[in-house]
């Protein structure tokens, strides 16, 4: 059972990640911006045990998996992007309203925690024109982190400073 101060903290950082996902939405978004978002992720993520996957719905844009990570951190992302293509909402943040709320997935919505994770790391691709069309993904972190990790190159690729767009510490 939450506390109240836990309570807060959850539900606070529920109203932050859904600003994020208002405002850090691309103008557009095809292979090269894929490339361009996999390619700065990789670069933030330098010397960390992380996989990297960025992703139109039902199709592979950018994938890399770096050094320390494993493969149980591609099942991760795989998990992960499934539920946010299904929710078109950040991973994270299905996860909080879940611990929120008391409950789990498979209570909740009846789907398999083997095909879906509510863990931090997934952030919907949102663009200008056409809505939610994919995920960005990152695996190998504490599920905060790897959320953060997310963020940041997403508020850089749009010249925004991390700072607007980052959770607070916990």
């Amino acid at each position: 059972m939450l506390d109240h101060d836990q309570r807060q903290s959850i539900e606070r950082d529920i109203v932050l990640i859904a600003r994020q996902e208002e405002t850090l939405v691309l103008p557009t978004f095809d292979e090269d911006v894929a490339w361009a978002l996999g390619s700065r992720l990789r670069r933030l993520g330098a010397g960390l045990p992380i996989v990297i996957d960025v992703r139109r719905f039902g199709l592979p844009l950018f994938f890399t998996a770096l050094p320390g990570s494993a493969p149980d951190n591609v099942e991760w992302v795989r998990r992960k992007s499934s539920l946010v293509a299904r929710f078109y909402r950040a991973s994270y943040a299905v996860g909080l309203d879940l611990r929120l709320k008391e409950t789990t997935l498979t209570s909740r919505f009846g789907i398999s925690e083997a095909d879906y994770a509510a863990h931090g790391g997934s952030f919907p691709i949102r663009t200008v024109s056409s809505g939610i069309v994919g995920s960005l993904t990152v695996s190998g972190l504490r599920q905060r982190d790897d959320h953060a990790l997310v963020v940041r190159a997403l508020a850089e690729h749009l010249d925004i400073d991390p700072a607007e767009t980052a959770l607070p510490d916990q």
